[in-house]
């Protein structure tokens, strides 16, 4: 059975697979615009995406900007007819200029998460842009479709349901998180697909929904299209691709992960998070540190309180540094043993995905 596309509003991707946005960096104009090349959706991280700029530590907010216009202009360029979005956290301090510059920039659409995107609609006003909310439960999305169906008379283009296996923040308390068994993606996806049937019978149209967290392979693919997702969202696969923008080492990290190195950690911004364990997260288990350095990019940090800095820990990452840096990983990173071109792991994704679905 051939898998179906993706269609978001006039967007249709032939693989109804959207790459996750990672950042800081690990997603940026190089691995979105392979993705989309190859008929998936590419996804451009717009988290601290100014981190290269030279005034990126005196200029914050304008290197953010001016980064975030450059990488969807060379992703353009790579893939002119491919479809490219950024994820842009809400939570971040510079949320409404970004989400502004990618509207002007003529971005297909742009993912918010880590907080309600309440107003989204505003922001994209008299574009072409789709907006897509990240949400880890019906509630969630039942709030953000009522605030939007009461102020704006707007549906989400889409929405993407991530479940508690998923890398970096999470929607979920630590003692969710820490529990076993795991909160099922496919019964919140069954609870979110409920929740939002009386708004598509109200404004008579479907809204699209991503299921996202933990789904490694073609199986689990299959499995989230049977169960009523039109997509799924996938990134720790793509951290191991030619293409990724992440350094060498970022990528051997993945490799060399095994199912104990991968744990839940408390993010400075009092999030729960899951990342690679390594000498970072030993030596904030060990003793109390302080920040040197703030670079005011999240809402509900406190400089006065955060333990380190997760911008510059994301930062060393990303440019090498798997010692000091935070490696945000999904679930099942340590299943990852080689590097592939976005060509060949897309092409095995639809087989498996493919035959799974002619098996069910």
């Amino acid at each position: 059975m051939k898998l179906p596309s993706l269609k978001i509003g006039d967007l249709i991707a032939d693989i109804p697979i959207i790459q996750g946005g990672m950042g800081i960096g690990v997603s940026r104009s190089k691995l979105a615009s392979a993705v989309a090349n190859e008929g998936g959706i590419g996804v451009i991280s717009g988290v601290q995406i100014g981190f290269n700029e030279s005034d990126f530590e005196t200029n914050n907010k304008e290197a953010n900007i001016r980064g975030l216009k450059k990488e969807i202009k060379k992703a353009r360029e790579l893939c002119p007819k491919g479809i490219i979005g950024v994820n842009i956290l809400t939570a971040m301090n510079n949320y409404k200029e970004l989400v502004l510059t990618a509207v002007k920039e003529k971005i297909d659409l742009i993912i918010c998460g880590a907080g309600l995107p309440i107003d989204l609609p505003e922001l994209v006003k008299n574009s072409a842009s789709k907006i897509i909310p990240i949400v880890s439960s019906a509630k969630a999305a039942s709030v953000i479709i009522k605030m939007w169906d009461k102020k704006y008379q707007y549906l989400p283009d889409a929405l993407i349901v991530e479940g508690p296996k998923a890398g970096g923040h999470l929607g979920f308390s630590l003692e969710i998180l820490n529990s076993k068994p795991l909160p099922s993606l496919i019964d919140i996806l069954k609870e979110v697909l409920l929740a939002i049937k009386p708004f598509e019978e109200k404004y008579n149209k479907k809204i699209p929904i991503i299921a996202a967290g933990g789904i490694f392979d073609g199986k689990d693919i299959a499995k989230c299209i049977k169960e009523g997702a039109s997509g799924v969202q996938m990134a720790t696969r793509f951290v191991t691709t030619h293409e990724c923008d992440a350094h060498t080492n970022f990528k051997t990290a993945y490799l060399n992960a095994t199912k104990d190195n991968i744990q839940i950690i408390k993010s400075p911004v009092g999030m729960p998070g899951r990342a690679l364990r390594n000498e970072l997260i030993i030596s904030l288990e060990e003793a109390n540190q302080k920040v040197v350095r703030c670079y005011n990019c999240l809402k509900p940090c406190n400089p006065a309180t955060t333990p380190y800095c997760i911008s510059q820990a994301l930062i060393k990452a990303v440019n090498g540094d798997t010692d000091k840096g935070l490696i945000f990983a999904g679930t099942n990173t340590y299943k990852l043993n080689k590097i592939v071109s976005v060509k060949e792991l897309i092409k095995e994704l639809v087989q498996e995905a493919e035959t799974a679905l002619a098996c069910i």
